[in-house]
């Protein structure tokens, strides 16, 4: 009996190494594709505003090679995702019901469309607001705008990466509430803590001033509503069919 559990879980270990090494896998060759599209994107990043104005610097020989190597894992990491979420889920598939894995694989489109529309927010509101914000300031302190081209690509990553991620929060609830780990119930119990720490959040990653924060925060809350009414729909679903087992094998 322990031979065959300790068994049970090479074989359990030996799945999740060959996921990740599939996932992996795929990581450099989405980065293999971000090298290749490395220059046009940074040439048409250039040619918009903000940018668009700015004379380009470097401050050391590698940046360059920097900017190749960014574009090229942030790439490789928006091919990743999905390619990611299938592998956990399907890791995870054994240990779920058919109508759970059904629901959960469900997910993974949505989490990937998610993270493009967090991208896009990010970049076209957050990042331009930001970058306007900073700017202004030099221009008050009547200071000469000299960019390094990695200074300012790192800039907007730390910025779009973390909002990014915060778009899959909707997703990461749905999925937990499917595995019965959180419900409606401890969402609003913690509603309170949950907005201080997206307040936080977007004060950290704005400019600083109220008004930056606000039109962060408010997208961020109103994400974390529409996690807790999606856990909601997630939840009374289960409700019905525990009702519905119990009352055909209940009295059994």
């Amino acid at each position: 009996m322990d031979l065959d559990e300790g068994m049970s879980l090479v074989e359990h270990l030996g799945e999740l190494r060959k996921r990740i090494i599939w996932v992996l896998v795929v990581l450099i060759l989405g980065m293999v594709i971000g090298i290749i599209v490395a220059q046009p994107l940074i040439t048409y990043l250039k040619s918009v505003p903000p940018a668009n104005g700015i004379t380009w610097n470097v401050f050391s020989p590698w940046d360059a090679i920097r900017m190749y190597m960014s574009f090229a894992l942030i790439t490789g990491l928006i091919i990743t995702i999905p390619v990611a979420l299938y592998h956990i889920w399907a890791f995870l598939k054994p240990g779920l019901r058919e109508e759970e894995q059904k629901a959960s694989l469900k997910f993974v489109p949505f989490a990937f469309l998610l993270f493009l529309i967090g991208l896009a927010f990010a970049y076209f509101v957050v990042f331009k607001m930001a970058f306007l914000f900073t700017s202004g300031i030099t221009e008050k302190l009547e200071l000469q705008e000299t960019y390094g081209i990695a200074q300012y690509f790192s800039f907007m990553f730390n910025i779009l990466i973390p909002i990014s991620l915060l778009f899959e929060l909707p997703i990461v609830i749905m999925f937990l509430t499917q595995l019965r780990i959180l419900n409606p119930k401890r969402l609003h119990k913690i509603r309170r803590y949950a907005y201080l720490i997206l307040v936080i959040i977007a004060a950290m990653i704005t400019p600083p001033d109220a008004v930056s924060a606000i039109v962060v925060s408010v997208p961020m809350i109103i994400l974390y509503e529409f996690s807790v009414f999606l856990s909601g729909l997630v939840y009374r679903k289960q409700l019905l069919k525990d009702r519905a087992w119990e009352e055909e094998y209940g009295a059994k």
